[in-house]
């Protein structure tokens, strides 16, 4: 019986092991896949390591991930642990009262402090940056360090400082040689949790960062936008390292006791050297910005430009351009109305008609912009900005159906977004996350408007996507459904144009349908701000993405329909062989261009939406 007991909890252990760490053996194993499939391992190879050393990205994301993570735990460590030793000689109704504040930012959602760090930061008109990362890992890693030591200090005799100074000893000399000493487990903890939070945090840091400081959750972040494989890469390099440290704090001091060394000086040392190393490159990357004579700062969408064409014009135009990269619209629309600041902006067509209503933006000076002649009269004078005053398109594309040839009856996709609902192919759907897209889909099938306010047909709309759900058992997916389509995964599924473009090109079983019933033909557009420092750079910046050259490149890293004629007639015969069969079939006058929506229109969308998606 014993031994039943004890194989069955070997069972548990070995299960419980294979859960956590087989993701983690599958990231490294694909890391050395030669194929861009996150999914399918096609061979053996490095390329995604030679990617990643050659990815300065990438590079400076790890220096902000480990300098700000070493700074910010020895700070946090050395005012936690004064805190928690002040804490234990205060009367209990004051302690007992901070503990309790000192658990608020421990319990509160990290959106929540987040965003109340980003208001604050933005208040007192602070610089978004390095040091408002800093200073606000500093902030959120204080209170775990305060709860690791604080127990520590509790269980100490309270007399051993005043018996220390009896015999002599300063207090400092009472804190360092005897309290510290003998709560050193407490602080070693505190510390490794604030550098653990530090370097792993992504919402804090998304939320308090600007001028192009990225850490490497952001930067994991925005590569998960699109198939990067470099993922996997960074990954394993992580893995590797993390290994190679514990293995490290585990053996070293023992081999260093059996020789003979007690090493403590020389460690104390080394430690000190580094925080001052890395203070100081702290200190040059927050003060080499503002030397440059020219900085010109772009806010655009994840995996949304070949990164390449940013250092293409620095070099050509002698000026640094800071680059972040945003989530949705609605997040850009949030950092811009908290105050923060930007030159250029390159959000979606509904997004553009609010910016302007609300006078977030400036006029277009096309003198300035020659190059305006290379794009193409279909993408021009849309509804969103009548005359293209404040707008420049960048990319544009439709909302449409990728289908497997090999799966799909070409007599169903006759009946357009109806294919979605037939029986015949339940469970084999992928519908985008997306409440704007799939409500559209949805009003187009019933031949309302996308665009429509009226309850009855939205209340129609909604039930469409209740049927098509309990009918289908569709799955909703967010960018993933590139990989997985890739790999076969289903045989149908709502994707972007520019999305369908890549797949189709590493799938051939693919093809793309955008319905007769029509579909949203969307344009996503290079905006100047009101507050943008740098005018007349900005016009150079939007000309030089118009450029021919620089249009076919942008539209070969991120397969969407550039709106650059030159460069749509080089991707219909070239990258995307084929691509003319699903490019925007703008000719159709079903199709419509999403409009702002109300606060009162959007709520009443979203809680059908999330009524939708509560299975």
């Amino acid at each position: 019986m014993k031994n039943k007991k004890s194989f069955f909890t070997r069972f548990y252990v070995v299960l419980c092991l294979a859960f956590f760490y087989l993701p983690i053996l599958v990231t490294m194993i694909f890391s050395f896949n030669s194929s861009k499939s996150l999914t399918r391992f096609a061979g053996f190879s490095l390329r995604w390591y030679a990617e990643l050393i050659n990815n300065v990205e990438v590079v400076k994301a790890v220096y902000v991930s480990v300098s700000i993570a070493i700074i910010a735990t020895v700070v946090s460590t050395v005012l936690g642990t004064v805190t928690a030793i002040g804490l234990s000689r205060n009367r209990k109704v004051v302690r007992d009262m901070i503990l309790n504040v000192n658990n608020i930012p421990i319990l509160n959602p990290e959106i929540v402090t987040a965003i109340g760090l980003m208001l604050l930061f933005s208040s007192i008109g602070m610089r978004k940056g390095y040091i408002t990362m800093l200073l606000a890992h500093i902030a959120f890693c204080t209170p775990y360090v305060i709860t690791s030591v604080y127990p520590k200090v509790r269980s100490l005799d309270p007399n051993l400082a005043n018996a220390a100074m009896d015999l002599g000893a300063t207090p400092y000399e009472a804190l360092i040689k005897v309290v510290v000493p003998l709560i050193k487990e407490g602080i070693f903890a505190g510390a490794l949790l604030a550098f653990t939070m530090s370097f792993d945090d992504f919402v804090i840091s998304y939320f308090v960062t600007g001028n192009g400081t990225k850490n490497i959750s952001i930067v994991v972040y925005n590569m998960t936008k699109r198939i990067n494989p470099t993922i996997n890469a960074l990954s394993t390099i992580v893995i590797i390292v993390i290994i190679i440290v514990l293995v490290a704090a585990n053996t070293v001091p023992d081999m260093m006791k059996k020789r003979g060394f007690s090493g403590a000086s020389k460690k104390q040392k080394v430690i000190s050297l580094i925080v001052v190393c890395a203070l100081l490159a702290g200190l040059i990357k927050c003060g080499s910005i503002s030397r440059q004579a020219k900085v010109l700062k772009v806010y655009n969408a994840g995996e949304y430009m070949d990164l390449s064409l940013l250092e293409d014009f620095q070099e050509e135009f002698n000026c640094t351009v800071i680059y972040e990269t945003f989530e949705s619209n609605e997040m850009m629309y949030t950092k811009l109305s908290s105050g923060e600041s930007y030159d250029i902006l390159v959000p979606s067509d509904y997004m553009i008609e609010r910016l302007i209503k609300e006078e977030y933006l400036q006029y277009l000076e096309w003198n300035k912009i020659p190059n305006k002649d290379n794009l193409m009269e279909d993408v021009l004078d849309k509804s969103y900005d009548p005359g293209n005053r404040y707008s420049c398109p960048y990319f544009w594309g439709t909302v449409g159906i990728l289908y497997d040839k090999t799966v799909v009856d070409p007599e169903d996709l006759k009946d357009g977004w109806e294919l979605l609902r037939n029986p015949k192919y339940k469970g084999q759907i992928y519908m985008y996350d997306s409440e704007r897209d799939s409500f559209m889909i949805a009003l187009k099938a019933l031949g309302y408007s996308m665009n429509t306010t009226d309850e009855d047909e939205i209340n129609d709309a909604y039930n469409w996507l209740i049927e098509q759900r309990d009918i289908m058992d569709p799955i909703y997916a967010g960018d993933d459904v590139i990989d997985n389509m890739i790999s076969g995964n289903k045989a149908i599924a709502v994707v972007y144009s520019g999305d369908a473009s890549y797949i189709i090109s590493e799938n051939e079983d693919m093809d793309y349908l955008t319905p007769q019933q029509g579909t949203n033909v969307w344009y996503d557009a290079m905006l100047i701000t009101r507050d943008c420092s740098e005018v007349d750079l900005a016009h150079e910046f939007i000309n030089f993405m118009l450029r021919d050259d620089c249009a076919l490149a942008n539209s070969e890293e991120v397969g969407y329909t550039s709106p650059v004629e030159s460069a749509f007639e080089e991707m219909k015969e070239g990258t995307y062989n084929g691509v003319s069969s699903y490019v925007p079939q703008i000719d159709n006058p079903k199709n419509e261009i999403f409009g702002y929506q109300t606060p009162k229109v959007k709520e009443k969308y979203a809680e059908l939406w999330t009524k939708v998606k509560a299975q």
